[in-house]
């Protein structure tokens, strides 16, 4: 970056897949991938302005960290010291404060025609979380997508969970219509539900015979509106998925398919939960990459990570990271495309 306020602009592409990406937030900004048709649309929403994404942050395609999601009450305590955050979020704080890393500049590490890599240094006590932070984020066009590595490292106690907060729209970002259509599986058997300010409770709940069961794929917006309590608090899907498999190994957590366009994504990550958010509140607004005005759920988001407030559950997988360790979280975005439901998810 020529200066720390600048918002510099990278493109990376290969085998037909491109990708643009902002030094703020270290954010994924348009991501081009071909339909069944071998036509290419930015599958991701974003800014038409750049000044918006410091203007009016919405997390757009970023980094999340140094906490992905909600920290209750705006507090956690870490070998018998509390540490005091800042709340951005009701009582609680979201995706690490109103000064995360979404609103960071970050550097350039290193690049080449295929990846970048961005690096920032969060100081002890920054937004009140412990140790100095020293991270990495890799993005790659690979194997038919986009990997995200995200590696991290401490000078003392502290909890780290990074993630990246794309929204999809596999029509397109510019298409104007809802992601209600997309067919969706997450091989989940449990979710964390939530009390009313999205915190979860601890219980673990099944989600055999509830709208929350997408082990067989279905519209997003078949049961979006069902009578449910979880799903009034969220206005709609805002929940943590504890996803099978053995945390650590890179595994497909979710597919996603757009019977429109034909495009599938396949997510894969190492981490224990995904969080599925319906862009419940994404009305309105400055315009999209594309000119339009986004509406209501006219994108998702899906977030490999630790589980909400995994610093005040003890029960939940630990977001505990100490010297002499690093923190890793592989995740990737696979595509390719199919001419029907059976066979996307064959």
């Amino acid at each position: 970056m020529s200066q720390a306020a600048t918002i510099e602009t990278i493109e990376i592409a290969r085998d037909g897949i491109r990708a643009e990406l902002l030094t703020l937030g270290a954010t994924l900004r348009r991501l081009e991938v071909p339909d069944r048709d071998g036509k290419a649309a930015n599958i991701v929403l974003g800014y038409r302005d750049l000044a918006d994404y410091r203007a009016h942050p919405r997390f757009y395609g970023v980094v999340a960290g140094r906490y992905a999601n909600r920290i209750g009450s705006a507090r956690f305590t870490l070998d018998g010291t509390e540490y005091r955050l800042p709340a951005n979020d009701g009582a609680n704080t979201l995706h690490g404060g109103p000064s995360g890393f979404d609103r960071e500049d970050w550097k350039v590490a290193a690049r080449d025609a295929h990846s970048v890599t961005f690096a920032l240094h969060s100081p002890h006590l920054d937004n009140g979380f412990p140790g100095n932070l020293d991270v990495r984020v890799r993005y790659a066009i690979e194997e038919g997508g986009l990997s995200v590595g995200f590696r991290a490292t401490t000078d003392r106690a502290t909890v780290a969970n990074l993630t990246h907060h794309a929204y999809f729209n596999l029509a397109g970002e510019a298409s104007g219509t809802t992601v209600l259509d997309h067919v969706l599986r997450i091989p989940a058997g449990q979710t964390t539900p939530t009390d009313a300010a999205l915190i979860p409770t601890g219980e673990l709940a099944s989600v055999e015979g509830t709208p929350f069961d997408f082990r067989i794929p279905k519209p997003i917006g078949r049961d979006i509106a069902a009578a449910d309590t979880q799903l009034a608090q969220g206005r709609g899907y805002d929940h943590n998925f504890v996803l099978v498999g053995a945390a650590g190994t890179i595994r497909r957590i979710a597919t996603l398919f757009d019977p429109a366009s034909g495009r599938v994504m396949d997510l894969q990550s190492t981490e224990p939960g995904v969080q599925f958010y319906t862009g419940n509140y994404l009305g309105g607004g400055t315009p999209g990459t594309g000119g339009s005005i986004y509406p209501a759920r006219g994108g998702l988001c899906l977030e490999p990570q630790k589980f909400p407030d995994s610093p005040n559950k003890p029960a939940f997988p630990s977001a505990r990271l100490d010297p002499g360790h690093e923190y890793r979280h592989d995740m990737a975005f696979r595509f390719r495309t199919a001419k029907d439901v059976a066979q996307a998810f064959g």
